[in-house]
């Protein structure tokens, strides 16, 4: 459970980092005199950072353990966000964002790659829903608390309380994440080994189906999130605190979809629930496209939508996450950096698009999110006849046993 809780607050480095500051996102675009898609910006350089920072630090686990760039990263992240909190313009916010998610991303990629050393196939499946228990914690309570803290303060207090949270995670990680990656199994060939690696995973088709699948279902979620506080707020006249328990509810639906996929993906397989949650996400963006279209519903309409797209992603990212990197325990590292550059990259290109219509209109936000989760589906086929490796359950499969790398510093069973 140690184990499941820091790797998991780990991953949610990404979302917090996103969805604290959510509710405040109209209050900064008017503090500083800025349009929507220039506040929308702040996003897109955070999800931009969160990419290009796995280059790096994926490669650096894979070559020097876990532990260390995982520490370094996180002392990085704790000095940016504050650095954020003095931003003086809304460009200089965009790009202290960029390196805030650069620091962070540490965190994310090396967290996949930990359950890959450590379990893998219907094991990481497992293991990877449930550190979504922890995951989408984040999401429920993050734009939650962002809008309860704007009553006591504005949007720079957010990002000092981004840095508070940094802190505790890196005296956990220090003290208490063992690691998992021993010196015999670490890659020694430098930076063109690493390129060489890339390569192999940019050539098989396998890998990036999958990863176009969790790619796609992301960049959905991530329209959802970067234009849902405009239309939600600004269209509908919904307050920020109101729009904080909307998000949440929300969010909640990730909880219980990935738990769900837990308990199921043992009898029916990883293929299957991917399918099925890739099939929801996108019959509930097609959905939201014509409501928008058509007219009248309101938020009636809507929010059943945005819960759908949100909590079907519980099924779309342990399963495609597992399926990505089940060939690759060797470079686990680099193949995590390069799944968690596919999908933040597509979803920092949607981000500024869901603006181009200024925030009076909520039909950019629902065709991308329409767009993505009919592209998720079709990017499954590119993995067809895919055979899971290592299906059998892993080391770590029961997150209650005692958490032992050396147990799992070998072969997975």
């Amino acid at each position: 459970m140690r184990l499941v809780l820091i790797l998991g607050s780990l991953t949610a480095l990404g979302p917090l980092s996103v969805d604290l500051y959510l509710p405040a996102l109209p209050e900064l675009t008017r503090d500083f005199g800025a349009r929507a898609s220039e506040g929308q910006l702040t996003l897109t350089a955070c999800l931009a950072g969160l990419a290009l920072g796995q280059l790096l630090a994926g490669p650096l686990s894979d070559r020097f353990g876990r532990r260390g760039p995982l520490l370094v990263g996180l002392v990085a992240y704790c000095a940016a966000s504050l650095a954020c909190a003095l931003a003086p313009s809304i460009y200089a916010l965009v790009a202290l964002r960029l390196l805030q998610g650069f620091a962070g991303a540490a965190g994310i990629v090396i967290a996949r790659a930990v359950v890959r050393d450590v379990s893998s196939g219907v094991a990481a499946a497992r293991l990877f829903s449930a550190l979504m228990l922890v995951f989408g914690v984040a999401p429920v309570l993050a734009p939650v608390v962002g809008g309860q803290l704007l009553h006591v303060t504005s949007w720079r207090g957010l990002f000092v309380t981004l840095a508070l949270i940094g802190l505790p995670l890196l005296l956990a990680t220090a003290f208490w994440l063992e690691e998992t990656l021993p010196p015999e199994r670490r890659g020694g060939g430098g930076w063109l080994e690493t390129s060489r690696t890339f390569r192999r995973l940019v050539h098989d088709r396998m890998f990036v189906g999958f990863a176009l699948c969790t790619g796609c279902a992301f960049a959905a979620m991530l329209a959802y999130i970067a234009g849902s506080p405009f239309v939600v707020q600004e269209i509908y006249g919904v307050s920020p605190g109101l729009y904080g328990v909307i998000f949440g509810v929300n969010s909640l639906g990730l909880i219980v979809c990935s738990q769900l996929n837990g308990a199921l993906v043992g009898r029916l397989g990883l293929r299957r629930l991917l399918a099925v949650g890739l099939v929801l996400g996108a019959s509930a963006g097609s959905a939201l496209l014509a409501i928008v279209l058509v007219g009248g519903i309101g938020l009636a309409g809507i929010l059943p939508c945005f819960f759908v797209v949100v909590a079907s992603l519980g099924f779309v990212a342990p399963n495609a996450t597992a399926l990505a990197l089940a060939d690759y325990p060797d470079v686990a590292g680099s193949a995590s950096a390069l799944l968690g550059v596919v999908h933040l990259l597509l979803g920092a290109a949607a981000a500024p698009l869901v603006g181009v219509a200024g925030a009076e209109s909520a039909v950019p936000m629902a065709a991308l999110m329409a767009a993505f989760g009919v592209a998720a589906v079709a990017a499954l086929g590119l993995s067809r006849g895919h055979v899971v490796a290592d299906a059998e359950p892993g080391p770590l499969l029961s997150v209650t046993e005692p958490y032992s790398p050396r147990r799992s510093s070998g072969p997975s069973p």
